[in-house]
This record gives structure tokens, sequence and C-alpha cells, in this order.
């Protein structure tokens, strides 16, 4: 180790042993807590043993968010990130926060920076290479959370992943075959360069990196944005043609916002706001499914008539997205109106339980692979829901030379042109078009809910746009089909968005029973394994028994644990 302050040694070891454990799906503690209970649900399993480790050693839910960050960027590059952005929904001594720390375009991009010639996207450079990055947020979100929330200092809890990225990890299966299939994708990048070793399952050592974390554990969020690593990252982008500078840099801000907050059952549901559109999302889908809710009281999970009314409910969230969503300092986003109970309710009634439909153009509303998610719940009832991106596999497949960590590539999720589908399928209206500083748009929905003012659900996914139908039939498991967390996350989960309205994917590591993909053919829908196993859902839930239980998804190499902490 290298300047690892003194004071951290202990949570550093702590954090190594426990990593050798082996991971759990899900976790259920039934005993009568003697001391406090806290969870952590993380996608890795160093990430799982530096978060115990700061919750036993008293640190608070927000100091584990941060070395668990910190951890996931070094142990899992395709998607935990220093070089992207994300949003996290904070509930800390009753206080209910939304943290945006999403990337912004930089001063020079403009609206139709992706079109070629001939008026037509090209998707290649909106995905790869230098000029796909958008400002990243991510060390600018943590800094700020940590400033409002943290009781452990700053470096104790960047060190864990300072000691990782300079003494190596393992590298596991399924990271070594990503890396594989990405030095093909990332061609003409500097990628392979600096991750071609993931390709093996030996010990893969970021010395660069390390570098890059020790300067940030002694100098805070300046260093990223004003320091050394903001000098190497703008002069990556110039070598290769990218767009952000030292000032797009020094002028990124993390805004605080507040959450979506609304009643579900007898739940409050604290989710994303915009710029994410995953919050108006979980809301509506939940509200409809509410208002249908005599449609769907004797449906068997994941049969035929369940799928495809879901799948009408979903098609009308996401024709709802593309016309009204978009980052809130550009356009007037009516929140409010979307998730409105009478126009929900409306919204509902167009589904038709025995045909696909189409949704009916969308009424003015009159008012001005890869991404990680974690969930954890400390020993006084605090609760972060954390979800953060560069978007797809290794993002833009860009390293800054000399800092070791890649960019994103989360210009596609602008709308670079009205009605053109991005990587994930979602087109888009001018609401999100490419402006200087402004933040794209999102399907990251991380989530709390709360139950008799004590936290309940903590949740949240990866998987583009398939992170909202994943939350939302996760939330359905636990609540309307009575599973516990392990169950709920094992489950096969479906997913449909608009266009195409007859598209209903599953995902490819389970299976839909044979009669109801049999039904949904007969209604006309083609039935498809999704492209990949979408998901990776973190999940923490107390059970009306009060029963804390911690899942990850089993699908994923990540793991769970339920555990003690001293008193607060």
């Amino acid at each position: 180790m290298r300047n690892i302050p003194a004071t951290s040694i202990k949570l550093v070891l702590c954090a190594l042993v426990l990593a050798a454990c082996t991971p759990s799906a899900g976790v259920i503690d039934k005993g009568e807590p003697a001391t406090p209970q806290a969870a952590v649900a993380m996608p890795a399993t160093h990430a799982r043993a530096v978060a115990a480790a700061v919750l036993r050693n008293g640190g608070n839910a927000v100091d584990a968010a941060v070395a668990a960050a910190f951890t996931l960027a070094v142990v899992q590059p395709e998607a935990g990130n220093i070089g992207g952005g994300g949003f996290m929904t904070i509930f800390m001594d009753g206080e209910a926060r939304f943290l945006d720390y999403r990337e912004t375009a930089p001063a020079a991009a403009s609206r139709n920076m992706f079109l070629g010639p001939d008026g037509k996207p090209d998707a290649d450079e909106s995905l790869v290479g230098h000029r796909a990055s958008g400002v990243p947020g991510t060390v600018a979100g943590l800094w700020a959370a940590h400033q409002r929330y943290g009781t452990r200092t700053w470096a104790e809890l960047v060190a864990p992943a300072v000691d990782l990225a300079r003494n190596g990890f393992t590298v596991y299966p399924a990271l070594a075959q990503y890396a594989r299939e990405a030095l093909t994708d990332l061609a003409g990048t500097n990628f392979a360069a600096h991750f071609a070793a993931l390709t093996t399952t030996r010990r893969f050592r970021q010395p660069d990196l390390a570098d890059t974390l020790q300067r940030i554990a002694e100098n805070g969020a300046d260093e990223f944005y004003r320091g050394r690593t903001a000098s190497l990252l703008a002069a990556e982008m110039a070598r290769g043609g990218g767009l952000i500078t030292r000032e797009d840099l020094a002028g990124y801000r993390a805004i605080w916002r507040d959450p979506i907050d609304f009643r579900w059952r007898d739940y409050r549901v604290l989710t994303a706001p915009p710029p994410s559109s995953g919050g108006v999302a979980i809301a509506q889908l939940l509200k409809m499914y509410e208002a249908r809710g005599g449609d769907f009281a004797d449906l068997g999970h994941n049969s035929a008539a369940y799928v495809h009314l879901n799948a009408e409910l979903a098609k009308r969230v996401f024709a709802d997205r593309a016309v009204y969503l978009g980052d809130p300092d550009f356009v007037s986003v009516p929140v409010d109106s979307l998730i409105d109970d009478d126009y929900l309710r409306a919204r509902a009634s167009e589904a038709n339980p025995a045909q696909i439909t189409r949704p009916r153009p969308v009424p003015v509303i009159a008012e001005h692979n890869d991404t990680t998610h974690f969930s954890i719940v400390d020993g006084a009832g605090n609760a972060i829901a954390n979800t953060y991106t560069i978007n797809t596999s290794f993002g833009s497949g860009v390293v800054v030379t000399g800092a070791g960590f890649l960019m994103n590539n989360e210009m596609d999720d602008f709308a670079v042109a009205p009605n053109s589908p991005n990587y994930f399928g979602l087109v888009g209206s001018e609401a999100n078009a490419i402006a200087p500083g402004k933040r794209m748009l999102s399907s990251m929905s991380p989530t709390i809910a709360l139950r008799d003012g004590k936290v309940a659900l903590v949740v949240g996914a990866m998987g583009g746009s398939a992170i909202i139908t994943s939350v939302y039939q996760v939330m359905l498991n636990l609540e309307a089909f009575g599973m516990e967390a392990p169950e709920a996350l094992a489950a096969t989960r479906v997913h449909h968005q608009f266009p195409p309205d007859d598209l209903i994917t599953y995902d490819p590591s389970g299976a839909l029973p044979t009669e109801a993909v049999a039904g949904l053919e007969a209604l006309g829908y083609r039935v498809e394994p999704h492209s990949w196993a979408f998901g990776n859902v973190q999940l923490i839930w107390r059970n009306r028994e009060g029963v804390l239980q911690a899942a990850s998804d089993e699908r994923f190499s990540g793991a769970s644990e339920v555990l003690r902490t001293p008193p607060p």
C-alpha cells in the first residue's frame, strides 16, 4: 500500500478478508437483533466487503456508499466508474434527498454533432471514441454526499480502492469474457493497451488508477476537476478530438434535488426525478397497476395475460418518456401531471387485456451494459440507493492516459435526432436534444420505500431501459406476490418498451412458461430472449414481519449481507 491513512488499515484488512467469502444471492436474518441491523447488496464481492467493514466500524450509509463506489471503480471497470456519473436516492436522519451527479454535455457540444452529411445519426460516433463522452460527475457526487452526511474521513473511505488498484484483484470469469468481447467492439481506441490483461483470470493491477485515487483521497473532488487528473483528462480529450476541456471540468456541479415522492399502497416511495425518467416511470407503472387491479387480481405470475397487461402499461410509460422527459434545468418537465392519479387512471384504461394496442397520441399536458447499482441500510435506519454508469460496457473505450480510468459514452443517451433510437432502442424528442451543459436523459431508478416511516425497501438495477421494468417487477414480486427477497430477484423478468409495440423479451438466463409464450404469440407478440441478462438488481427488503433481507441478483457476481453494527 502507498500513503494509505493509518486509520484505514483496519478497514482495508477487514474488507479483504471478507472479500474471500462466498458471494451470496440472498441473506435473511431472522434472529432478534442484539445490536442494530444493517444490510448491503452489491454487484461485486469486494464492494460488499468494503461497505460492510465501514458499517461495522461505525460508519453510516453514506460513508459505506462512498467506499463501495470507489471500490467498484477498480473491480468493475466495465460499469463502476469515476469517468461517468449517476444518481443517489438518500434517506438520512429522516430527510429524503436526491443527488444528481449525471454527466453533462461539454460546452462545445451541439444539437447535430452526431449527424452525418446525409442528416442521419452516426451511431458509432456517439458510442465509441472521445466525442462520445460527457463531463463526468461521479467524483463530484460522492464528494457532495460525503460533505453533507459523511462521518468517516474521505481519505479513509477511498483507501480500500487505492489498495485494490495498486495490489490488484483476481479477474472473475465474467469480467474476462466482457473484456474479450470489448476488444473487438472498442477497436480503434486505447482500451486494449490498458485493459487487455482483463481477458485472463489472473491478478490485475492498475498503478495509474491507484495514483489517481490516491490524489483524490488526499485532495478531494478538486483533484479530479481542477488538479492533475483534470489536466490528464483534458489532454486525453484534446489528443483524440474530444470536446471536454479543463473549463468544462472546473464548471461541473452535482445538484441536490427533491426525489419523486408518492404513495403506493401503504408505502411512501422515494425515487429518481428528471433528468432520470426512471422515477416517473416507476410511479406511472405502480399507479396504473393499481388502477387495473381487478384485471390483475387473478392472473398468475408471468402468465401470458399478466405479461401482456404489463406490456400494455409499459408502452404508455415509454411513449410519455419519449415526448416529455429531459433535463429539468433546460426544459419544462410536467412531472406532477405525468404521475397524477386521474391522468394515470385514464392512461391505464386504454390498455386492452385481450389484444395488443398502440398508445394513442400523447395528450398535451400544460405545465411549466453498462450500469451498476448498490443498496445500503445502516444500523440507524438510514438508506442509500445508488445507480451510476459509464453507459455501455467499458463506456467509450477511451482510457485517460496516465490516470487509468475509462470514460463514459453517455452522449448517446441524448436524442441525437428526433425519434432516432439510441443503443437501448429508446427514442426521444427535443426535450432530450443535445445542448451545452445539459444532462442527458436516463433510465436509472434508485428507489427507497418507507413503511410506517421506516425503510422497508432499497432497490435499483442496471440494464438501460430494462432498469425500469426490472425494478417495477421486483416490487410487484415482493408486494403483490408475497415473495421473499431472493425469490423476487430469481424470478424470470420480462421487458417491453415502445416502440415497437409487439416485442416481449425475457431474461435469457431464465425462461417463461411454455404456455405463456404460446399465449403471447397467439396475441401477436414476438417473444425472444433479451440480448443480455438484464437487471443485476441489488435489493434490501424488510418484510411484513420485520425480517431484514438482502439479495444480489444471482445472474451476476454480486454479494449481499445482513450484518450487526455498533449502536448509533
